[in-house]
């Protein structure tokens, strides 16, 4: 930021022009105070726009991606789509349950309020592979 300023004569007496100066000193060393500390202290912490939209694609035996990261109290919108047969996911430690139609797309809102690993599981028979199914959804802080 640079600051011009233009010097003007004026009828002033010297007094006068002396207190002026300092005024102008004082402001002069608060604005450039006040751009100090906003560079300083950063940007205020906004609210995040919203929910981390998650998308995931359940087929015949796996979740892709197997593994997802979220943060603890960061609201999620967990988008499960199937690419074949009917499929469900359940994640017990955060009290997830969702079905998904063959073919079809379902989601589900969820805010983590506990860090660590949770493993789910599909929660509809899809066939021989079935209980190898699993999504792990990494809550860090």
């Amino acid at each position: 930021m640079v600051l011009y300023f233009k010097v003007v004569p004026s009828a002033l007496s010297a007094g006068q022009r002396s207190a002026k100066s300092k005024c102008v000193a004082v402001l002069l060393s608060f604005i450039v105070l006040v751009v100090a500390l906003a560079f300083l202290i950063g940007p205020a912490v906004a609210e995040p726009a919203g929910p981390l939209r998650v998308e995931v694609t359940a087929k015949r035996y796996v979740f892709q991606p197997a593994e997802i990261t979220v943060r603890k109290g960061q609201h999620v919108d967990l988008v499960v789509r199937s690419a074949d047969v009917a499929h469900g996911l359940r994640v017990r430690e955060l009290n997830l349950d969702i079905k998904i139609n063959k073919g079809s797309i379902a989601s589900v809102n969820f805010t983590p309020e506990k860090i660590g690993t949770f493993v789910g599981h599909c929660s509809v028979f899809c066939g021989s592979g079935h209980g190898q199914m699993t999504l792990t959804i990494h809550v860090v802080d």
